[in-house]
């Protein structure tokens, strides 16, 4: 007897069931249904959008791993359904499977093996549609960047800063950056041959066009683009061979007055391991850095994320959080969505008491890094004595007190090894043991201690 469609969903969460927890299972696939199964197209109600975005993230591989195994061929497209202003088809996401079918056929143009395209047709640019100027927050810790790449969106045939060199650390808005111009070029000259790629994905495709001995197609592929916007070139550093390649490609549209947009971690004088003639390349034009976001950009990141996903923030939790997290703007995104992963599972409002709980237990990467002379100093600032004074030998009360805490502390929040604590200063691995034994055994009896601890430890942590 043939399964039905809700029968055949039944399977598949079984199968997720015996994967994942009870309590993710109940929050993220529980309330999922089968409205249909036709023609090889499964449609599933989920509660929102933002379940969608979810499961795709943190779900998706083992998903697609349940489906292909109750379904198998026959399956050639997942569609979820879910209330949306004017419920528009646009929802659908292709399943990976061993099936091949024309709907998850790939793309073709620079992931698709695009070097055997042909050069006076359109390409698939790359561009991701949600990264562009509308939505992409200027402050002063990235306004010369943003000008500058604006000014390139509005005339692209205006070759000052070219090439165009972004530099910053993870996080800060690099990759928006760049596709906001490539879709601002796009926008401005709609016949121009725009491509964003990464630099891995760029030595992939040279290294499978070396393997095809398609080497020829390959370079005459990328010279034939308008605006060539490569992210993480860093990425290529120890690759010679791609380096070689890459630097003909640049040299060809450069003298052609092609725009050339490139990204790394870092600035042209710290790739150790590129060729210097590439480097030198690479400040020919305008080299720009991102930098760590101000406290009104990581504010206005947030209330911008917020709106997006539908969640009311009150005023008080953006600026504890805005205050809280201060290096990535991909962390501060992130917070969002687990804000709102809680709020909607636990069904309470957002506040900074759950805010608190986010940032101590979902976003790790918000803690601050504690080493031994932060310890040291609020220890010695709290007790008011001199730092110099904790490694000396003195037995007074009010020395010896203040080196059991800073061995309690630095055991505590800065996670050093007992024989490493004591290696500073030089006392022994037990001596540091009984240290830390000493204070936590008195803690719970000693109300002036826990005072002193909470006090230490507020002025470390903030």
């Amino acid at each position: 007897m043939e399964l039905t469609h809700s029968q055949l969903w039944e399977k598949c969460l079984s199968i997720i069931k015996d994967n994942i927890s009870p309590e993710q299972y109940d929050a993220w696939f529980k309330p999922i249904t089968s409205v249909s199964f036709d023609e090889g197209v499964l449609i599933l109600e989920i509660p929102s959008q933002y379940f969608k975005e979810h499961i795709e993230t943190r779900f998706g591989e083992l998903l697609c791993k349940a489906i292909n195994r109750v379904y198998g061929g026959n399956l050639t497209k997942l569609l979820y359904k879910f209330n949306q202003i004017g419920d528009q088809p646009d929802t659908s996401v292709k399943i990976r499977s061993t099936h091949t079918s024309q709907a998850a056929a790939p793309r073709t143009g620079a992931s698709a093996n695009p070097f055997q395209s042909v050069p006076n047709e359109d390409i698939d640019s790359q561009l991701n549609p949600r990264y562009n100027f509308e939505n992409y927050c200027e402050s002063m810790s990235n306004r010369i960047a943003y000008a500058i790449g604006k000014s390139i969106a509005d005339d692209p045939k205006q070759k000052t800063f070219n090439p165009l060199f972004i530099h910053g650390n993870t996080g800060v808005g690099k990759t928006h950056l760049i596709q906001a111009i490539g879709i601002g070029i796009k926008e401005s000259m709609p016949q121009s041959r725009v491509l964003y790629v990464t630099a891995r994905l760029f030595e992939s495709q040279y290294t499978a066009a070396v393997c095809r001995k398609q080497v020829n197609e390959f370079i005459n592929f990328y010279q034939s683009i308008d605006a060539l916007i490569i992210d993480d070139i860093q990425d290529l550093i120890g690759k010679t061979q791609t380096q070689n390649t890459f630097f003909h490609i640049f040299n060809h549209l450069h003298q052609n007055q092609k725009q050339l947009i490139l990204t790394s971690d870092c600035c042209p004088a710290e790739m150790e391991g590129m060729e210097a003639r590439l480097l030198s390349r690479f400040k020919w034009g305008m080299t720009a850095e991102l930098c760590r976001p101000d406290y009104e950009l990581r504010k206005e990141v947030l209330m911008q994320k917020a709106e997006q996903d539908g969640l009311s923030i009150p005023e008080d939790v953006l600026e504890y959080i805005a205050q809280n997290v201060t290096d990535n703007i991909r962390v501060l995104e992130g917070i969002v969505v687990s804000l709102m992963a809680h709020a909607t599972i636990l069904n309470q409002s957002v506040t900074i008491d759950l805010a608190r709980t986010v940032l101590a237990n979902a976003v790790k990467s918000t803690r601050k890094q504690i080493n031994f002379e932060m310890v040291l100093n609020e220890v010695c600032a709290y007790y008011k004595i001199e730092p110099d004074q904790i490694f000396t030998k003195s037995r007074k009360r009010e020395i010896s007190d203040a080196r059991q805490m800073v061995m309690y502390m630095a055991k505590k929040h800065a996670k050093m090894l007992l024989t490493a604590i004591g290696t500073r200063l030089s006392r022994t691995h037990a001596t540091v043991l009984y240290a830390c034994k000493n204070i936590e055994e008195r803690l719970p009896l000693e109300k002036q201690l826990q005072e002193d601890v909470a006090a230490i430890e507020s002025s470390l942590l903030s």
